[in-house]
């Protein structure tokens, strides 16, 4: 069953920032600038050729197609900053759901590029990040030069003082971003090496974020502590779609390499449930979410990478039998449906909001590499799910 176009044409000519500040215009030229994606005026037609049918060679050629135009047009740029490194693990599981190793030989290029460094001493969560990729390629070539700088730099980040005296700032994952970005890399380096210590650290820095950031109530989390009081127009709590999603993302991504028997292993379990019944119960009408998840009516687009995010980790649930089957299925698959309506001819995915820390104006035709990459880790377990077999995959 192909998709219906007219309304979704019709929206990718508008144009959003007509509220948008100086500062968040500002902002936009420089993640253009810094080729992290654009959002042209006339980015062309929406696509015609994809079936939102939940069946592995649908799924594949959606996949394909968005991953193709993405390597295309961004392999000349890449980097280390977290906005790629999101981009680099869509990449990896694409090739392994696709079993092509064109987007893991790039992986390789890039790191071998990089001498497998990160992009800092001392590195925060977002300079963490791209490791996760040097860690997935390690584990599959056991080459120890793939390892080694990224053990280093955690075994440092492991020496130094935790907290920090920057008020709001205490914490090494005081954003919660953070939990995307970092996590999972320390579940991987105890993959890569079976020290506990990297699982143990891993452990007491989720949970003082959580209870910082994690709203019992709500179950959504604020973005970080200044963000623990503010409100929508609408006088709700404040609570960002994009972050929501790097918690639950981080939530799968941390899972797949944590220890079976790690005791708190049921916590993340727990909290994956909560925060995917609360946005399960947020969805649009379209199948998405918009920036802002408790005043959605204030936002007239919604919003790619948070909506990606999510259902990848609704899915990757699923799969793993953390959730349930009949209740998130539908979910998932009005998520994906949603999805593919922004998706050009040519390949681009549209409706990602440029980087910031809050709901903010962008474009129809907005697009950025870390919303490509959620967009393919959610593929790549759609297309899982889509053969209905709940077997334990890539969880190590």
């Amino acid at each position: 069953m192909l998709l219906s176009f007219g309304l979704q044409e019709a929206m990718a000519q508008q144009v959003s920032y007509e509220h948008a500040t100086a500062k968040q215009l500002a902002g936009i030229a420089k993640d253009n600038s810094r080729h992290f994606g654009d959002d042209p005026d006339d980015p062309g037609p929406l696509a015609s050729d994809l079936s939102y049918r939940i069946a592995p060679a649908a799924v594949g050629k959606a996949m394909r197609k968005v991953a193709d135009w993405q390597l295309a047009r961004s392999q000349p740029y890449f980097d280390r900053i977290w906005t790629w490194s999101i981009l680099y693990s869509g990449f990896m599981a694409t090739s392994e759901s696709l079993n092509d190793p064109k987007y893991r030989d790039a992986m390789m290029a890039m790191g071998t590029k990089f001498d497998w460094k990160l992009r800092s001493h001392l590195p925060n969560a977002d300079d963490q990040s791209v490791a996760q990729t040097y860690l997935e390629l390690y584990l599959l070539k056991k080459d120890p030069a793939m390892m080694e700088p990224t053990r280093s730099e955690l075994d440092a980040v492991l020496a130094a003082p935790r907290m920090s005296k920057i008020p709001g700032k205490e914490l090494p994952w005081w954003w919660c971003d953070a939990l995307f970005m970092g996590p999972p890399v320390w579940a991987r380096m105890y993959a890569a090496t079976g020290d506990q210590k990297y699982i143990s650290y891993l452990d007491e820095e989720w949970w003082k974020t959580s209870d910082r950031l994690y709203d019992t109530k709500e179950q959504l989390y604020a973005r970080d502590p200044s963000y623990l009081n503010k409100t929508e127009a609408n006088g709700q709590k404040m609570f960002w779609g994009r972050g929501n999603g790097w918690v639950m993302g981080g939530i799968a991504r941390t899972l797949e390499y944590l220890p079976k028997d790690d005791p708190a292993r049921p916590k993340y379990v727990k909290q994956l449930q909560e925060m995917s019944a609360r946005i399960a119960s947020l969805q649009g009408k379209d199948g998405l979410w918009r920036s802002g998840l408790l005043d959605q009516g204030n936002y007239a687009l919604p919003e790619m990478s948070g909506s990606a995010l999510m259902t990848y980790a609704m899915a990757w649930g699923v799969n793993q039998g953390i959730l349930s089957r009949k209740v998130y299925r539908p979910v998932i698959e009005r998520a994906w449906a949603g999805m593919l309506h922004h998706v050009y001819a040519d390949g681009r995915l549209g409706c990602i909001q440029q980087t910031g820390a809050e709901p903010a104006p962008f474009k129809a035709s907005s697009s950025y590499t870390y919303g490509v990459g959620a967009f393919l880790l959610a593929g790549s377990e759609i297309r899982q799910m889509g053969t209905n077999s709940s077997a334990g995959k890539r969880v190590h």
